[in-house]
């Protein structure tokens, strides 16, 4: 039910979400923190030029981000209408001859040996069988490719948006925190696995409240906090994954 719940996704949410999907990251409530995401993910991308699988790309804003870059771009998704509203994204923005949008589920995808990086922005929570969402990216990757994906951790599920989501929608809002991504990942064959923290979680520690004085209860607990960002990272913490083939 629920991959026919993604098929269904835009047809429900309207004229409205489908603007609000063209607009992205602009007209996201968060944009400050989602521009920063997207720069954090293309930091850790290979250089241009390089060829980029974008899966479940939606409205294809990311796989425009990608092409603007000077990436070439291959944006996949399972909605008919997620693939109409890409390819009027990237004619928007003038990367047409950047983009390629394909109609497909990335749990059967047969890319083989195609692709420098495929990026999974949060979408490998909406999966039905992440596992071989997974498999798939690998399969697509040439020798040293990466797999990037900016995912949930947990507790996603649980959140009253989540929920929403899932009783309004049918579609999948899943925990996907480091370790079980990171377990996939080794199982279909990743030889090299990084964890990067998410930029919510950068902004929270250094861009919200004065930081307390040191040598304090709370001071010395945003000390632990920052130093285990860099050293131990918290593997079921919503995270960026940099997956190496």
């Amino acid at each position: 039910m629920t991959k026919q719940a993604e098929r269904e996704y835009l047809a429900k949410i309207g004229e409205a979400g489908a603007y609000h999907s063209l607009g992205k990251p602009f007209s996201n409530e968060d944009c400050g923190l989602t521009l920063c995401s997207i720069g954090a993910v293309m930091a850790l991308m290979p250089p241009v030029p390089a060829k980029v699988l974008d899966l479940g790309c939606g409205g294809g804003w990311t796989s425009v981000f990608f092409a603007k870059r000077g990436y070439d771009v291959v944006g996949q998704d399972i909605a008919p209408d997620m693939i109409d509203l890409a390819n009027r994204n990237s004619v928007i923005n003038s990367v047409q001859h950047k983009t390629n949008f394909v109609l497909g589920d990335y749990e059967t995808l047969e890319f083989s040996e195609s692709f420098d990086c495929a990026v999974f922005f949060d979408s490998l929570h909406h999966a039905d069988e992440p596992h071989l969402a997974i498999a798939c990216a690998y399969r697509s990757l040439k020798p040293g490719g990466t797999l990037i994906t900016h995912e949930p951790g947990e507790g996603h599920s649980t959140a009253p948006w989540s929920i929403q989501a899932m009783e309004e929608f049918g579609v999948n809002e899943r925990d996907m925190p480091p370790h079980l991504i990171a377990d996939h990942a080794r199982a279909a064959g990743f030889r090299q696995i990084r964890v990067f923290p998410m930029q919510h979680d950068i902004h929270e520690i250094f861009y919200n409240a004065p930081p307390p004085r040191l040598f304090t209860r709370k001071g010395l607990r945003l000390a632990r906090r920052v130093l285990s960002m860099l050293f131990s990272p918290n593997m079921g913490a919503g995270s960026i994954m940099v997956m190496t083939k």
